[in-house]
Order: C-alpha cells, then structure tokens, then sequence
C-alpha cells in the first residue's frame, strides 16, 4: 500500500507539470512589430450622411493602418521589394516626394528597420503632417506647392536631387512606381472583395497618385468587372481631363487646398483604364463633407475623405446608385492629422469656408445639446 504523503507528492507534482504545459501554451498574442499591422482595415456601415441616398453605403478605414493611412500599405510593399532585391540594407537613405502621409509611413518602416528617410513635401501639407514628419525621425524639405512639376524648387526635383546627391539611397518614386499599385492590387482589393462578400457593386476613391484607386480596381474588375470605379479629383488637377481626352491640359492647373488629390502631372501609377469616371470636389465642400462626417457619424476623417463624401454626394445626384447598391468608399487618413486646416475653426474662416455666423450657429447647437 503506498502511503498516503507519497500520494499526495505524486498527485501535486503531476498537477504542477500540467499547469506548467497550460502556461505554455497560453502564448502571448503580439506583433513583432508595428509593421505587422499594415493592412486589413475595417469597413463600415455609414449610418446618417447616405441616409437619403438608395443602396448600401460602407466606409473603409484606412488610418486603422498604424500610420493612419492607405499610405503604409505602399510603403512597407516597396520598401520589402527593394530589399527582396538587395538595393537597401540598414544604414542606406531612403528619399520621396510627399504631400505627407507617404512620408509619414516611410518615415515609420525605416525607424523600424534601420534606415535614414529623407522627405521633400509640398508647403500645402498642414504643419499636423510636417511636425508628424520630423517627429518620427524624418530630414524635411518643404518646397513651394505651386509651381511647375519639372520646376527645380518643385518637391519632385528636390527629391530628386537629393536621390542623386546621397550615397546609398533610393528614391521611392511612387507617382511613377508600378509597385505602388500592385500593392494595392495585392491588399485592399482582396479585402474589399472579401468584406463585402463580393456584392460591391461601386467603389469610390480619390486619386492622386493613383496606386489606391488603380489596384484596387483592378483586382476587384477581375473579379467582377460590372463594377463601377468612381473616381474623385479636385478642381485645379488635370486627371479628370486626361481620363477624358486623354490629353495633358496645364490650362486645368490652379492652386488649390485639398492635399493628396489630384495631381499638376500625369501618374503612371494611374491605370486610367480600370476607372469609369471622374468627379471635381473643391476645397469647401471636401473640407464641409469632413467636418460633418466627424458631427453625424462619429467618424473623424482627413481631407480627402471629405472629397469622397462629397464626390459620393455627386455621384447620387447623377443617379448612378440605386436601391441594390453596395457602395464602398475610401477613407484615406485620420483627421488628427488637419487639426490646423479643416477642424480649425480660424483656418476654415480665413479661407472663407464658414463664416461668424456658421460658428454661432453650431455654438448655439452645442449648447442646446449639452443642456439636454
């Protein structure tokens, strides 16, 4: 007979072995590292600003990235290709031309994996993205926005420049990098396609450079090519013209506020062929669309998510929606990032965007809110 200490030595040391395997193997869920959570954003159901439009209407949040916009997508996809191909390995330069949120993301992955980033950006991106910028390691040039785009004070020259002047560097080039659009092809598309368990019948996104919109479309005419892309531009741009006549016309370029839309120059990474059609925003009514969006649906988005609410507002007033549509719309970048343009109240007044009696009115809503 085995004494009973005995037992209860056996039966303790096999109840500490089998939580010792239970520790183990309740494994820690993490990412190695920031880079690790590129991609996969959520898509959701808009509730107040479509209400009157016919169909399904879902926003796709794209600052669910951790730099706050589509932009790492395309930065973590070229960054992982140029060293696949042995053009970089820590200690090299990596040099772009931005109106902020590519940097931003560039800036990030090469924090990361050991790279000097150097950024010429448009003195028309908000000082929220140029102190994001150098707040994240990043060498900045801010160059006059409107001028010519082979002028040589223009960001595409500097970038340039500097590209040619440092040892050891590559220039991301994403207006005219093919893998710009394949990174879309290859991340967004798939997951639209997927969310929307293959019923989107129309998608809305800005273009710019061209890649979001490009990819996108073209992975989800693949699979369905009754889709209808619509595209957005901003008037003072030339794409909604050449995807028309397929002509460059500079007498389209004038100055203008909306960053990360349209364009002075025409993109290769722009597949013209897999867009339907355009629509013109201006700047008022992209920067309205945004700040109402923040006050009905709770969602607080950039600058050119409020072009693609507003070009969505067009597009139903052409009546190209009805009550079968499943509408998905891009929402490039989070609006913390426009604090001192859109969501300032001095900055929308002094570009006579709103007016002391706009102000008074919403005080006055704010107030009769609070009391409730």
């Amino acid at each position: 007979m085995i004494p009973h200490f005995v037992e209860f030595n056996y039966l303790c040391d096999k109840f500490l072995n089998l939580f010792s395997l239970f520790k183990k193997s309740k494994n820690i869920q993490a990412s190695e590292s920031i880079l690790d959570l590129v991609g996969n954003t959520p898509l959701v159901n808009l509730q107040k600003v479509t209400a009157d439009y016919p169909g399904q209407f879902y926003a796709k949040l794209e600052w669910f990235n951790p730099g706050q916009s589509s932009k790492d997508r395309i930065a973590l996809s070229i960054i992982e290709n140029a060293e696949a191909k042995g053009l970089i390995k820590p200690g090299s330069t990596i040099v772009e031309t931005t109106s902020g949120n590519t940097g931003f993301s560039l800036a990030m992955a090469s924090m990361v994996k050991g790279y000097k980033c150097i950024l010429a950006v448009s003195s028309k991106s908000s000082q929220d993205k140029i102190d994001g910028l150098k707040a994240m390691g990043a060498e900045v040039h801010v160059c006059p926005a409107h001028v010519a785009a082979d002028d040589p004070r223009s960001y595409y020259e500097v970038a340039k420049r500097i590209h040619a002047e440092t040892p050891n560097s590559i220039y991301i080039n994403q207006y005219f990098n093919e893998l710009n659009t394949e990174a879309h092809y290859k991340t967004t598309g798939p997951e639209i396609w997927r969310q929307t368990a293959g019923r989107i019948t129309h998608l809305v996104a800005c273009s710019g450079t061209g890649g979001t919109i490009s990819g996108t479309a073209r992975y989800l005419k693949e699979k369905n090519p009754s889709i209808q892309i619509l595209g957005v531009d901003a008037y003072g741009s030339v794409i909604k013209k050449y995807h028309e006549t397929g002509k460059f016309d500079e007498n389209e370029i004038h100055p203008y506020r909306i960053e990360g839309l349209g364009k002075n120059l025409i993109p290769s990474a722009t597949d013209f062929s897999v867009i339907d059609t355009f629509v013109k925003v201006t700047d008022k009514d992209a920067a309205l669309a945004a700040r109402n969006l923040a006050r009905t649906e709770g969602i607080f988005a950039g600058y050119t998510a409020g072009a693609a609410l507003r070009a969505t507002e067009l597009y139903n007033d052409q009546n190209i929606f009805d009550e079968n549509s499943v509408v998905v719309i891009i929402l490039p970048d989070h609006g913390s990032r426009y604090l001192s343009k859109i969501y300032s109240e001095k900055w929308m007044t002094e570009q006579g965007f709103i007016d002391a009696e706009d102000l008074v009115q919403t005080s006055d809503k704010s107030a009769v809110t609070n009391s409730q």
